[in-house]
């Protein structure tokens, strides 16, 4: 019997998420809908203009997102990260830990140097926009991986914002390879279109040969295999994953069980922010497939949590609304 039901290896960053409009993007020169990495000066530019007061923080990072939201649903987790022993720092590891996730890091041994921090920009149309200042979290390395931890784990979970340090590259093959030495079942999300669209032959080399289960969206497909329809990207991506999610957005999600495809019908709901949909997609589904439901059952609970979460503020649920969702899988 596994300890726990997965393992996150990812950036460990404050999520300051607030609303602007969209003249605020144009004149402070933010390229809307992608993640940017900036400096702690330009983040601090930009928190200073919002007005910080008004703003939501929490825990984040995509793959922490996803950790948390196994754990929420009653699933088991893990998640190895780097924060410094600063105020961001003390948050981020009370936060995990309230959550119920274990980690890798005790505050009185955190190294110093600044906690990464993740300005997350929610515009009225509900697109999210984010810059990030990486801070510690940029010296990811394999020295914060858990190989017992890991181990004793029925998946890896591994987000795309990792590839573009080479440090946080060497920890996705070193985790990569003791999950496959190991019997432990091998997941990644592309997490970002501007991760595939800039760090394509490092994502490559990650995914090697082939994963056991890629998240991805309808845009990160199609610039991952090249193809330039979804019908053409998703017979592509079955080269690279052995078995694939592929969410839409308000047209549900597409997945490949290994054998057939199946259409995740979506949920209707009036979406105020888009931040999280997706990692409470891939949080859902791999609390379901680790706890013996189908991938068809699995996709309906992620479609229906990642309908709730972009319904409201933030990229993750309150607890009593998590085990509201719930139901729906155990009526």
């Amino acid at each position: 019997m596994k300890k726990y039901d997965v393992y996150g290896i990812g950036n460990a960053l404050v999520d300051i998420v607030t609303e602007v409009e969209d003249s605020f993007l144009s004149e402070y020169k933010v390229e809307k809908g992608l993640m940017t990495l900036v400096d702690e000066q330009r983040q601090h530019e930009l928190v200073e203009a919002i007005h910080l007061p008004d703003s939501n923080m929490q825990c984040g990072g995509s793959a922490a997102n996803s950790i948390i939201a196994v754990s929420q649903f009653g699933g088991k987790s893990y998640y190895s990260c780097r924060v410094a022993k600063d105020e961001m720092g003390k948050f981020y590891l009370d936060d995990l830990s309230e959550n119920g996730v274990d980690t890798n890091l005790t505050y009185d041994k955190a190294p110093s140097g600044i906690t990464g921090k993740c300005l997350v920009m929610t515009t009225p149309d509900a697109n999210r926009t984010m810059n990030t200042f990486l801070g510690i979290t940029s010296t990811f390395s394999k020295e914060e991986v858990n190989e017992q931890a890991l181990k004793d784990s029925k998946y890896l979970y591994m987000e795309g914002y990792l590839v573009p340090g080479e440090d946080g590259q060497h920890a996705m093959k070193l985790a990569k390879k003791i999950a496959e030495d190991n019997g432990v079942h091998v997941a990644m999300t592309f997490s970002d279109p501007s991760m595939v669209k800039y760090f394509k032959p490092q994502m490559e080399e990650i995914v090697g040969a082939s994963v056991d289960l890629l998240f991805c969206n309808e845009e990160e497909a199609m610039l991952f295999t090249g193809k330039d329809n979804l019908e053409e990207a998703r017979q592509e991506l079955k080269k690279a994953a052995k078995r694939f999610a592929i969410t839409q957005g308000s047209n549900g999600a597409m997945i490949f069980d290994g054998d057939t495809f199946v259409d995740i019908e979506p949920y209707s709901v009036n979406a105020i922010d888009t931040n999280g949909a997706g990692d409470m997609f891939a949080g859902a589904f791999l609390y379901g497939i680790t706890n013996g439901h189908s991938y068809a059952d699995s996709g309906k609970l992620a479609s229906l949590a990642s309908s709730k979460v972009v319904s409201k503020f933030g990229p993750r649920l309150e607890w009593p609304e998590a085990k509201e969702v719930l139901k729906h899988l155990n009526p």
